[in-house]
């Protein structure tokens, strides 16, 4: 039997534009001094839906991760610039993570005085991330109320008990200048592991497959290439993954392909949830699937799809500096992102990744030019908040993957693509286009625009993933399903960034210059992209030359591998 999922992210609902629609009396600490915001805003006025219950109890403790301002942000954004930069004498060299430590990372005297202050607070387990970008504590509500002049209230919001901060998360104002924000103050704005549907193959269209690895090179044109076997590469995971590590090598032996090796890292406190396990085996498969052979498979493995889990998952594959490339198969409205200061936090990670040559791909969702919100139906143009965009895919470090609906003949070589009409699309509302990307935007929109490429996602001609496969059964008859979206597309990418970085001795660096250095303005050829020409998303449509439905474009791999330097 087969089967198809996609993913759904972000269970919120969003007014355009933002609107005030809650008011509280709520009563703060007393503000005995001078106190500066953070990025983290306050969340119980903007929540639609929602009915206040009361505080949350001020003996429930939460683990908080404050994050910490780059010093030189400025110059690291100009480092990043510079070398991907042909003309400059910079072109082609990276950071090491001492490097950034010792150049860009708050000061050993910053980290000391918010540890000082959180310990005055009465915080406990204090831990400061290595790279000085994040310090970790636990606190109770009252604690955090104190320290962060903010109230944290509980809602009934659509059948589900949440928390939020209602007011702005502050510090006093010598700490004004060294916290960006405070994350772990709701758990409203959760990353949501996908939902899988049950359907029949779509056999009556002609000339679209279902996809093995094997498939897919031929499709986009592997040709020579070889492998991402020179290259470490890694997945965002949430949860118990014991089962998604055996769905592996039942993938790898039934495409016969080899088993590569793997290492979990575990970020923060295990979790038994296995409600993402599908998101994780398409992630797992796919990537490696697509490289053929990579030279580690390193999962990230955080608590929860929470802001503050997420951070510090993100931050450690930055830390580590070990993959090439990752992707992050799952996103949220990019609005809560900014609310909550995820993203601030979040971006600075990115930078560091991509000063230090890694790139980060993820999905830009499954709702086209739609942010998905609770209600919202996945695989639907236009069904959830229209005109908004996902975050992580949002951030200008980040490589935003849309999706296409992919035909090849019956040996699987490509005929054509259009974008798919539930691939995620737009223009974001709090990113500002990076200098690589400005060129080729058909607008005057200054918001980055997503996505920057694209691959195969509609479920018609979807990937063939294994998923809760069990010893001594057939595979194909028991765990085999069809999956699509552009937590399917994500993956692809990175395979493909493995292969290219593995072609070039890993010194490609940061995806998204080079990319997009190859793309030149019409009538140029575009060199190793398939210009996609048909197709819309709700709001926009795929047009000759970069669109809002499909980027650049997606993958010919040999060609990409000549052009790319």
């Amino acid at each position: 039997m087969f089967h198809h999922r996609v993913k759904t992210t972000l269970p919120f609902r969003w007014r355009t534009p933002l609107l005030l629609c809650l008011v509280f009396a709520l009563t703060l600490p007393s503000p005995a001094q001078t106190w500066i915001s953070t990025s983290t805003q306050g969340l119980g006025t903007v929540l639609t839906n929602a009915v206040q219950l009361g505080p949350l109890p001020a003996s429930t403790t939460l683990h908080i991760a404050v994050a910490l301002k780059l010093n030189n942000r400025d110059s690291l954004i100009q480092y990043v610039k510079a070398i991907n930069d042909p003309g400059s004498p910079l072109y082609g060299s990276s950071l090491t993570v001492s490097q950034f430590v010792a150049n860009y990372a708050p000061t050993s005297a910053q980290v000391q005085s918010v540890v000082n202050y959180l310990v005055a607070q009465g915080f406990s387990n204090i831990q400061v991330e290595p790279n000085n970008l994040f310090v970790t504590a636990d606190g109770t509500v009252a604690e955090i109320g104190a320290a962060f002049f903010t109230s944290i209230v509980q809602f009934q919001q659509d059948g589900r008990k949440i928390y939020a901060n209602l007011t702005d998360a502050q510090v006093p104002a010598p700490l004004g200048s060294t916290v960006a924000a405070v994350l772990g103050l709701n758990n409203t704005g959760r990353m949501a592991p996908p939902i899988r549907k049950q359907a029949p193959p779509s056999l009556s269209i002609p000339a679209v497959h279902f996809y093995t690895p094997q498939g897919y090179w031929t499709a986009y044109d592997v040709g020579g290439t070889a492998t991402g076997s020179q290259t470490p590469i890694a997945i965002f995971a949430e949860g118990d993954l014991t089962q998604v590590l055996k769905d592996l090598r039942v993938a790898e032996s039934v495409n016969g392909l080899p088993q590569v090796p793997v290492q979990v890292v575990q970020v923060g406190l295990a979790s038994p949830d296995t409600a993402g396990q599908d998101e994780w085996d398409l992630d797992t498969q796919m990537s490696t699937g697509m490289a053929g052979k990579v030279a580690k498979l390193i999962i990230y493995d955080t608590t929860s799809l929470t802001d503050s889990d997420v951070a510090l998952m993100f931050n450690k594959f930055a830390h580590q500096n070990i993959a090439k490339a990752a992707s992050a198969s799952f996103g949220l409205c990019e609005t809560f992102a900014f609310l909550d200061g995820s993203m601030v936090a979040d971006d600075q990670v990115f930078l560091e990744a991509a000063a230090q040559g890694q790139t980060v791909f993820a999905s830009t969702g499954d709702n086209g030019s739609a942010c998905p919100v609770v209600g919202a139906t996945n695989g639907v143009p236009l069904s959830g908040a229209a005109g908004m965009v996902l975050y992580p895919a949002s951030s200008p470090y980040v490589v935003a993957v849309g999706g296409t609906t992919l035909t090849t003949d019956a040996n699987y070589n490509y005929i054509a693509e259009v974008g798919w009409d539930a691939g995620g699309g737009g223009i974001s509302a709090w990113e500002i286009a990076p200098v690589w990307q400005q060129a080729v935007l058909p607008t005057t929109a200054a918001g980055k625009a997503l996505p920057d490429v694209s691959m195969d996602a509609d479920l018609v001609s979807g990937a063939l993933v294994y998923i809760g496969c069990q010893p001594g059964q057939d595979p194909r008859a028991t765990c085999e399903f069809i999956v699509g979206g552009t937590s399917l597309s994500s993956p692809l990418w990175l395979g493909t960034w493995a292969r290219l970085q593995s072609a070039h001795a890993n010194r490609l660096g940061f995806a998204s210059p080079s990319l997009y250095r190859l793309y030149q303005a019409p009538p140029a050829s575009y060199p190793g992209f398939h210009d996609i020409v048909g197709g819309c998303n709700g709001l926009f449509c795929a047009i000759p030359g970069f669109d809002y439905v499909t980027g650049l474009g997606t993958p010919d791999v040999a060609e990409l591998r000549s052009a790319v330097r």
